[in-house]
């Protein structure tokens, strides 16, 4: 080959490789500008610089890096949340040396099946992006290292070419339940290199396969919320570098604990909980040296405790609650470890309590209900400075409770009810400030209620009931402005109801029955209605106070002989009472009755006549609602409240005028009675069904289930639920009235600006809304689910206190056998859970839904927060995105930037109560606890956000 065309094949490579060049540079630039047509909004600011093919000036754009020859290889946008539009396709078209692409909780709408182009690609990352899309053949993807596409709601199948990626050493695909049903491949060849697999609640079905054992690289395997089935198997001892292990909640793995798990030297997180384990708990796993995390709650194992838990050092968690152990706890548990969580409920455990296990320091959560220890609660336990929750109820244990236990400066639930403890309640000191619920019931405790129970200033719950107390209720107890629970019945208590319990404007049950109680009411207790109260079974004398007799509450003073009724509340109803000075007014009661019997008379023989000349000259317009009129005679009334008007006002008050609104269920009407008081009334219509005889003339049923669930909302006694006075039931309609709200509902007051609410009014409204449901799902017999918790259901009284309103009543006339033997659910219209099975936590998720609705003064849904997307999408982006929680951004402009601080309490609050996952969510009364410490300029504020993983409350 002579040197002339070697010369001249040099210089053809040379033009060409440098017209490629620039033809790459040329896309690059162009790449970048569809990027800024496409997005809208705003950009970081150095994306305004001028940049052209040759100055490749896009190399210095925020979030993009190039190599040395100037070819973009990472593009990350994560966070960029004000981001929103088409994202552009074939994106290595354009960039075809990219080897990183990030852009997790943004907003793009990304072509996903343009990746597929993308063969230099090392790292995908689309985590909390929401996308809505099919997921495409990743097979050419073989340079991919890190996989992360969780949270999203992509469809379809899911895609199994993922595990032919040979250089895969992550894979994340948790929170995509959008999949179809799929399973785990048979064999994994190809992971050479993977240390990280996630595919928790991502819709995976089937059995573990053995052959995941051979992954021996994994580090994390996660397969936790999904629909596995069979035994786990043995195989999964062989991954011998395993930090972390969860299965929990697939509810259908069976079998017992592998023993080979126990060859897991390098675990620290082992999680099975919510399945159907059986046996033992291997002892080779309570040997594990790294391990500090072992659940294993709500399986069916059995057997003792392993004693060699005692020698860990490392334990940090240890929860194991419903299941059906046995035996003794190791005596020395936490002994060397730094123990946080020890949660052992719901099971048969016996023997003494560890003494043990607070030497560490650290630990926050003792939790040992319903089981069958015994012995005395050890003094050791004094001493957990650290402690937030402590409950041994429904045990054997004896003895005194120990001197600090209640001082305790960060406890909020001490719970020792339901046990066989003696002695006196020892005294609270000034430490006690975070204690929010004492429940002592049920146990053998006597002495006197100790006037330092108010240096607990936060307690919001006290239960003393069946216990040998004596003396005096402590006036001090007046101080406690928080408390919505006081039960102190079946005890020996004497000398006279203070009159401070007056000030406990939250009380909700106030119970003192079964006492030694004497001297008079005060009629000062009045102003606590519409709560509960019990009196009855005392010493009491002197006249009942007026308005706890119209209250309805007659039964709540029986067992009194003393007590009496003034002349002017005396009726029907409080028979069993004689009159305050009865010979004065025996003869005016007397008249009075014969009076109203002659006038019921006159009326009901005056009406008849009315109707029937109405009968002979109105249309059959006209004629229908004479009906409707004339059927008040046939009505099933049932009161659930002292009720002063009369029904026949109602029924003729049933006008266009007074109507408020219409629903699915029926019409609502606001009516003035002639006393001046205002109700709302509900006319429900009934379902029709023909006649067994076949005739054409339809009739009206009303539903049996109608009159058990009025029944249910018509024995809920709360300051934050509507008051139900009354149930009319006829052939043709049902009729329930309800205390008018004249605020309306929230809804309208936020969005549609009908009051001007600032941060305390509305820091209030949450915390009213959160005792009721509170009260629902956790002070009831029989739990209640809302399931339709929304701002248009809260309605506001005059003074802005908000009250849960709307049960869906029209909706149980259909929901036959919605009802289980545990729990009452009143359907609603809709509900934004993601379990299709109703529980207490759907109505949380809604209670958060409501908290980003005060916060943001956005509607639940908005087209700003984009197609599919809702309220908790777009503030989960601003707090947990790049940018962070930017209150200018989140919170509602009309407030004021005096309470941010608050605020943002507030929000951590409400972003918990909407975690996709029920369980991560708190409960009611754990939300009640939490908005009570982030009341308005209460402490000053702190910003780091703590997620819980799991809860750890039984």
């Amino acid at each position: 080959m002579d040197r002339p065309f070697i010369l001249f094949m040099i210089g053809v490579i040379f033009v060409f490789s440098s017209s490629e060049g620039a033809a790459t540079t040329a896309n690059q630039a162009e790449f970048f500008t569809l990027v800024k047509e496409s997005l809208s909004e705003n950009f970081p600011m150095n994306w305004n610089t001028n940049y052209t093919n040759n100055n490749q000036g896009f190399c210095k754009f925020s979030g993009v890096t190039c190599n040395d020859q100037g070819d973009v290889t990472v593009l990350d946008f994560t966070g960029w949340s004000s981001l929103s539009g088409n994202f552009p396709s074939s994106i290595c078209n354009y960039l075809p040396n990219l080897q990183i692409l990030r852009m997790g909780f943004t907003k793009f709408k990304f072509p996903t099946e343009s990746i597929t182009n993308c063969s230099n690609l090392q790292e995908l990352n689309m985590n909390h992006m929401f996308l809505s899309a099919t997921l495409p053949d990743f097979s050419p993807l073989q340079n991919l290292r890190v996989l992360d596409l969780s949270y999203n709601l992509f469809t379809g199948d899911f895609p199994m070419s993922v595990f032919n990626l040979s250089n895969l050493e992550i894979i994340n695909f948790n929170e995509n339940t959008a999949f179809r049903g799929w399973k785990l491949p048979e064999t994994f060849d190809n992971f050479k290199k993977l240390n990280s697999m996630v595919l928790t609640t991502c819709s995976l079905h089937g059995q573990i396969p053995p052959a995941l054992g051979n992954i021996t690289t994994l580090v994390d395997l996660e397969l936790s919320g999904n629909y596995l089935t069979g035994q786990i198997p043995r195989e999964l001892g062989l991954l011998k570098n395993l930090q972390e292990l969860e299965l929990y909640y697939n509810y259908h793995l069976v079998g017992n604990i592998p023993e080979e798990l126990g060859n897991l030297t390098e675990l620290t997180d082992l999680d099975m909980s919510v399945n159907k384990l059986t046996g033992r708990i291997p002892v080779s796993i309570c040997k594990l040296p790294k391990l500090q995390v072992l659940q294993l709650y709500n399986n069916s194992l059995v057997g003792e405790i392993p004693g060699e838990l005692e020698n860990s050092t490392a334990l940090r968690i240890l929860s194991l609650y419903d299941n059906f152990l046995n035996g003794t706890v190791p005596e020395k548990l936490g002994q060397f470890s730094g123990m946080v969580v020890l949660d052992l409920s719901e099971n048969s455990l016996s023997g003494p309590l560890p003494r043990e296990v607070c030497k560490g320091g650290k630990l926050l959560y003792f939790l040992v209900l319903d089981n069958n220890f015994s012995g005395v609660i050890p003094d050791s336990y004094a001493n957990c400075m650290m402690l937030l929750r402590f409950r041994v109820s429904n045990n054997r244990l004896q003895g005194p409770i120990p001197e600090g236990l209640l001082s305790l400066p960060h406890v909020s639930i001490v719970d020792l009810s339901s046990n066989n403890l003696s002695g006196v309640i020892p005294d609270i000191n000034g430490n006690s400030r975070n204690l929010s619920e004492l429940f002592l019931q049920r146990n053998m405790i006597s002495g006197v209620i100790p006037p330092s129970i108010a240096r607990a200033p936060n307690l919001v719950k006290i239960d003393f009931s069946s216990n040998r107390l004596s003396g005096a209720i402590p006036p001090e107890i007046g101080n406690l402005r928080k408390l919505n629970l006081l039960m102190l019945q079946g005890n020996k208590l004497s000398d006279s109801i203070p009159s401070s319990l007056s000030s406990l404007s939250s009380l909700n049950l106030l119970d003192l029955s079964n006492n030694l109680l004497t001297g008079s009411i005060p009629e000062s207790l009045s102003v606590l209605l519409p709560n509960s109260i019990n009196f009855s079974h005392n010493l009491l004398s002197g006249p009942i106070p007026p308005k706890l007799i119209k209250g309805g509450l007659v039964e709540s003073f029986s067992g009194n002989p003393g007590l009496c009724v003034l002349p002017s509340s005396n009726s029907s109803d409080d028979q069993s009472f004689p009159l305050c000075n009865s010979r004065e007014y025996k003869s005016k009661r007397v008249n009075t009755i014969w009076v109203a019997g002659i006038s019921v008379v006159l009326i009901f023989v005056g009406a008849m006549l009315f109707l029937k000349r109405r009968c002979s000259k109105e249309t059959a317009a006209v004629e229908h609602d004479e009906t409707l009129s004339s059927s008040f005679f046939s009505y099933d009334v049932k009161s659930f409240h002292r009720i002063s008007f009369d029904q026949r006002e109602i029924i003729e008050s049933l006008v266009d005028k007074n109507i408020m609104g219409h629903g699915g269920s029926g019409t609502v009407y606001r009516i003035e009675l002639k006393s001046g008081d205002v109700i709302a009334v509900k006319r429900l219509w009934s379902t029709k069904s023909k006649d067994d005889s076949g005739a054409a003339e339809e009739r009206l049923v009303v539903d049996r289930a109608l009159k058990a669930e009025v029944e249910t909302l018509g024995s809920i006694r709360h300051k934050n639920i509507v008051k139900l006075y009354c149930c009319f039931s006829s052939m043709d309609c049902s009729l329930l009235v309800y205390e008018y709200m004249p605020n309306g509902n929230l809804w309208d007051a936020l969005h549609k600006g009908c009051i001007e609410l600032d941060w305390p009014t509305r820091y209030q409204i949450a915390l009213g809304i959160a005792q009721g449901l509170a009260y629902l799902h956790h002070d009831l017999v029989f739990p209640v689910i809302h399931r339709d918790i929304k701002s248009t259901n809260i309605l506001l009284d005059v003074d802005n206190h908000p009250k849960v309103a709307d049960f869906g009543i029209a909706k149980v006339l259909q929901a036959r056998g919605a009802k289980d033997s545990t729990t009452t659910v009143i359907a609603g219209t809709y509900e934004y859970a993601y379990s299709p099975r109703a529980t207490t936590k759907c109505d949380v998720y809604s209670f958060g839904v409501i908290l980003m609705e005060l916060l943001t003064g956005r509607k639940p849904v908005e087209a700003e927060f984009g197609e599919n997307r809702n309220i908790v999408f777009w503030v989960s982006n601003k707090v947990e995105g790049k940018e962070g929680a930017r209150p200018s951004e989140v919170f509602d402009r009309r407030l004021s930037n005096s309470f941010i601080d608050d605020m943002i309490k507030v929000l951590r609050i409400a972003i918990r109560c909407t975690y996709k996952a029920p369980s991560s969510r708190p409960t009611m009364k754990e939300v009640v606890e939490l908005l009570i410490e982030a009341e308005p300029c209460k402490l000053p504020s702190n910003n780091n956000v703590t997620i819980i993983k799991k809860p750890y409350e039984v």
